[in-house]
């Protein structure tokens, strides 16, 4: 299935879904038709420039989602949480799909209006990913009295193109969890739903303060496609050290352009991304206990085995063989 739409002002997701499926929409719930899977769609309103949108399903066939970008500038900003184990694959402009992760699907996108977008979510696989959209004056307003930073300027500036990804902490898991539990007949559960997304808001915000306060550069969806090429490209070989020329060339930009775009987009330098993904596949082959600490040195690209201990030992406190025991 393909589901293809564009972000105008006056678009509504339940509806347009329901009508693609077809599908009754009641109340803002779609409910998915026995013969396409088992689950639903649900919206939530929390006003005109604030909603939720959840999506819980089993499918029997992909289903991809296309959005185009808007031709005006609504200042709507969309906030993409999935919460799985599952591939994720997403794409921007109209090139190839591109995996989001290898170990753990479980991410953040954070994007303005004005890119396209391709997600597939893969057939058989229980998918459980929430949407917030929120405009720019909203979010202005319920960021009043924070510290200036950065990365909320470029959130709630006019006009402003972005895209941010985050991975996704612990507590913001159990809170997507808690928030598709609550029983939606009980009297208050708009309201207590309301608190749980701003909650989701402040937990994603807390974490994108952390990064460098630095100028913003405008990127479109072409430079969005192009970051998740080289994104891919660093955890497909985590043995092999990224040369920058090289990614740059790939990615028809020049090194000054990628470092900028990537660290903004992705809250680390390239070298620094890679070295954390390559620590935690580190752990990720420890813990399954069927590989030695030299076994999974080696498949990293590491020659020198004291040094592989004493960086794994910095990342996660614990030496790879008493981590592999934890």
């Amino acid at each position: 299935m393909t589901f293809s739409f564009s972000a105008t002002p006056d678009f509504d997701f339940i509806t347009q879904f329901a009508r693609y499926i077809q599908a009754p929409a009641h109340n803002d719930l779609v409910v998915i038709p026995e013969h396409l899977g088992q689950g639903y769609v649900r919206k939530l309103r929390f006003g005109p420039d604030f909603k939720l949108v959840v999506h819980h399903y089993i499918l029997r066939e992909d289903l991809i989602i296309k959005r185009q970008a808007a031709d005006d500038d609504n200042g709507l900003i969309t906030i993409f949480f999935y919460n799985n184990e599952q591939p994720l694959d997403i794409a921007y402009a109209n090139h190839p799909r591109v995996r989001f992760s290898q170990r753990d699907d479980s991410a953040i996108q954070l994007t303005s209006n004005d890119l396209s977008s391709t997600i597939c979510f893969p057939a058989h696989r229980a998918i459980h990913y929430m949407v917030v959209g929120i405009r720019a004056p909203r979010l202005k307003a319920l960021l009043a009295g924070s510290e200036p930073h950065a990365v909320l300027a470029t959130l709630t500036a006019e006009g402003s193109s972005f895209l941010f990804f985050e991975n996704m902490t612990a507590e913001t898991k159990l809170l997507l969890r808690n928030i598709t539990e609550v029983n939606q007949q009980d009297s208050l559960s708009h309201f207590y739903t309301q608190i749980k997304v701003q909650e989701l808001l402040y937990l994603l915000f807390r974490k994108l303060v952390q990064r460098e306060s630095a100028p913003h550069q405008p990127l479109n969806s072409a430079d969005a496609e192009r970051l998740l090429l080289v994104r891919n490209q660093l955890l497909d070989d985590l043995g092999t050290p990224p040369v920058l020329r090289e990614l740059a060339l790939q990615a028809a930009m020049s090194e000054t352009k990628l470092k900028q775009l990537f660290k903004q987009t992705f809250g680390s330098s390239v070298y620094t991304y890679y070295q954390q993904a390559r620590m935690k596949e580190a752990a990720f082959l420890l813990k399954q206990g069927q590989h030695s600490v030299a076994e999974v040195g080696y498949e990293l690209g590491f020659s020198n085995l004291s040094h592989f201990s004493r960086l794994f030992e910095k990342h996660y406190g614990l030496h790879p063989k008493r981590y592999s025991q934890s």
